[in-house]
């Protein structure tokens, strides 16, 4: 039966299959029509789990209900979604790795219309200061609502940057950056404004791939599990995993500081096999491997926390919200707690909770432009952006017992490690975090630094410095679409479908919407969209290329 199914398949030329003749264990062994469905978006890389939205034009005001894409990074949510944005993100590495001009053009100056409003509202700025001082409440509610229309046309006009608040915010009482004593010094040269590398005879500008990782806590085996997982560290191995990204902006800071420009990067933060994080960085122009070492060894992170080592409450006995107070309070005595500004004062805290630094592992290495080498290191950069933390750390199907047992007791330690200063697991340590509330659940936080999977990499997995291209991913997504559509009018190909470029106005649907398909009928419209605009592509580029002498389709090696 299993031959007779796969021949029907494959072969058109084989009678069809009578179900109504087949048994119920036959029919289980035939396709369903939604995998089928499935697996045809997936071949013409149509997102697999569209979302319906509703779009209004509001020239003509028509309505429609459109798949809208997913836009998952994970390819097992949505494998043409994660392709996708994976290439977006190799196309965005490449375009401002190996770059011979400068990126960033100059601002735009001033027009009279920005200088006259500006003007303005540092006149209303005054007025409301003396108002407050007069105790004037209406006045004040006057030119605040004055000020916001001034902000909005502001915007309009293309004036970008933080507007001086009517009611600025207390300044935080910043600590010392007076370096540690045990940390290597670094030379702290002026920035020049230039983020290009250096040209070498006269013709080459090399540029370099960077990887950076943490200090080790303890033997693990070569699946990466702890060896002695009773003195493996793993409470420093959490804290150093949630404190990773602010150590990372520590080292582009010191590195500008000591090369002496404006240094940019493409990065992405991929887990180890034992847990820990680290760094992978194409870096635009070169650094002597040296100073790279020597940044590395000197760059570390203070986080001036409450000391957190010994939890004070658990089980049932943990502190509760008291109507009274306004406030989290002791089970037993009810009285208040600490809370997070007073934990946090300057002259309580006399040592920081924790300091982060990198492993003794820097690998540095030259990458020339346009080369092979240098496409191998792109696609490496981006090689587990499609999967989980917990997948690129090896834990899947085939992860041993021992993985296992070590990523969960790395779990464990983050369960009660505090992920910010507004994470609920402050209160079983009796402090109070920011912003806490009636609903505030002792010991649980709904961050990301606190899921199994995701190992304590809480923050973006791919970090990129402003001045790398100059563009963002809707930027190269808008590149991509412009391409297509000058190619379309190049060869004079009319598209088969209406391309409406709106203005739209865009509607999230309910369930139980009578008016919106079923995500089959969602795909199959998908399916039939893409296909068009393959044909129409497709055509444009036989218009627009000139068919090679052997007689090879030009059509596939473009689309390839």
């Amino acid at each position: 039966m299993s031959a007779q199914t796969t021949d029907t398949n494959t072969d058109p030329a084989v009678e069809p299959i009578d179900q109504d003749k087949l048994t119920r264990a036959q029919k289980a062994l035939l396709a369903l029509s939604n995998d089928v469905a499935t697996q045809l978006a997936e071949d013409h890389g149509v997102c697999v789990r569209p979302l319906a939205m509703r779009r209004i034009d509001l020239t003509s005001g028509r309505v429609d209900v459109v798949p809208v894409p997913c836009g998952s990074t994970r390819e097992d949510q949505c494998r043409p979604c994660s392709d996708k944005a994976r290439r977006l993100r190799m196309v965005q590495c490449r375009e401002g790795w190996h770059l011979e001009d400068e990126p960033i053009s100059k601002p735009a100056d001033p027009s009279e219309r920005q200088k006259e409003l500006m003007a303005t509202r540092a006149d209303l700025h005054a007025a409301y200061t003396l108002g407050r001082e007069e105790g004037d409440e209406r006045e004040c509610e006057e030119i605040r609502e004055t000020v916001e229309e001034l902000d909005a046309e502001l915007r309009a006009l293309g004036v970008r940057g933080r507007l001086a608040p009517l009611d600025p915010t207390p300044q935080t009482v910043r600590r010392s950056t007076r370096r540690r004593q045990d940390a290597p010094n670094l030379p702290r040269r002026p920035v020049e404004d230039r983020t290009v590398g250096r040209v070498f005879g006269g013709k080459y500008r090399p540029s370099t791939f960077l990887t950076l990782t943490l200090d080790s806590y303890g033997r693990v085996d070569r699946n990466g599990a702890a060896v002695d997982p009773d003195s493996y560290d793993y409470r420093r191995a959490a804290r150093d995993a949630i404190h990773f990204p602010k150590i990372l902006d520590r080292f582009w800071q010191n590195t500008r500081r000591c090369v002496g420009w404006d240094v940019q990067y493409f990065g992405t933060v991929e887990p180890q096999k034992r847990g820990a994080p680290h760094f992978h960085a194409a870096i635009r122009g070169t650094i002597p491997r040296s100073e790279l070492r020597a940044i590395t060894e000197a760059t570390y992170h203070q986080v001036w926390w409450p000391a957190h080592d010994e939890i004070r409450y658990s089980g049932a006995s943990v502190p509760r919200w008291d109507d009274h107070h306004k406030a989290f309070v002791d089970p037993d005595t009810r009285d208040p707690l600490q809370t997070w500004d007073e934990a946090t004062d300057p002259d309580a805290l006399t040592a920081p909770a924790h300091t982060v630094t990198f492993g003794a592992q820097v690998h540095v290495k030259g990458v020339l432009g346009g080369s092979e080498e240098a496409g191998r290191h792109i696609g490496y950069l981006t090689k587990y952006l499609t999967k989980s933390v917990g997948q690129a750390a090896g834990l899947d199907e085939t992860a041993t017992e021992r993985q296992r047992t070590h990523a969960r007791r790395l779990a464990a330690e983050l369960a009660i490690t505090p992920c910010s200063p507004r994470c609920p697991i402050w209160l079983l340590y009796g402090i109070e975090p920011k912003g806490a509330r009636p609903s505030t659940t002792p010991g649980v936080c709904k961050g990301k630094a606190h899921k199994p999977d995701h190992l304590g990499i809480a923050g973006r997995r791919v970090l990129v410095s402003r001045k790398w291209s100059n563009k963002s991913l809707s930027d190269h997504r808008a590149e991509r679409t412009a391409f297509v559509r000058q190619l379309l009018d190049q060869a004079g190909v009319k598209p088969a479908y209406a391309v409406d470029d709106g203005p739209f106005e865009w509607e999230t649907t309910k369930a139980g919407d009578t008016e919106v398909p079923t995500r089959p009928v969602l795909l199959l419209h998908a399916i039939n969209q893409r296909q068009r605009w393959r044909a129409d592509y497709d055509a444009a580029l036989m218009a627009t290329s000139e068919p090679p002498d052997d007689g090879c389709s030009a059509t596939e090696e473009a689309a390839a």
